[in-house]
């Protein structure tokens, strides 16, 4: 029998102007695209703004549906709409913000994880580790230099 360990180091600001400018940016893309969830039944609001190696800006929010799960996380909309639209282009950073309806959420809230098997397969694809950045509603903010921080037995197409 072997043990094998697994760490993972993220990087937490204490809050958003510690940030990069362009990575504050990118979260407040997140911030207005959480504004716009559809959450009626969750009542939890998930923001996502993608930065594109072209310059682009691409955003989405959770979109529910009274038939779950046929709903769509935040990170996954904004993902497959920059897979649709700009197919060949890769994705540099990801900024996700979420909070309930019920309390504001202070805690970096990471991806679900089909959310981080989606993204896995575009950092794959583009074989360049993509940035991740999330908080709560507001406070601190985490960041994962690659899927792999956040999924480090990450399932691919070797395996298929």
């Amino acid at each position: 029998m072997q043990e094998i360990k697994i760490t993972t180091t993220l990087t937490c600001y204490d809050h958003i102007e510690e940030l990069p400018q362009n990575i504050q940016e990118l979260m407040q893309h997140a911030i207005e695209a959480r504004k716009k969830a559809y959450a009626p039944y969750s009542k939890f609001k998930v923001g996502a703004a993608l930065f594109l190696e072209n310059g682009e800006v691409v955003t989405g929010s959770n979109q529910e549906n009274a038939a779950y799960p046929s709903g769509l996380c935040a990170e996954r909309v904004a993902i497959f709409h920059a897979g649709a639209q700009y197919p060949n282009v890769n994705i540099q950073q990801i900024a996700i913000t979420a909070t309930s309806d019920n309390h504001i959420n202070k805690t970096p809230i990471p991806p679900c994880g089909a959310c981080r098997q989606s993204i896995a397969e575009y950092e794959m694809r583009q074989e360049e580790a993509i940035e991740i950045y999330f908080m709560g509603a507001e406070g601190k903010i985490m960041k994962s230099n690659s899927l792999k921080d956040l999924l480090p037995l990450v399932f691919d197409k070797s395996y298929l």
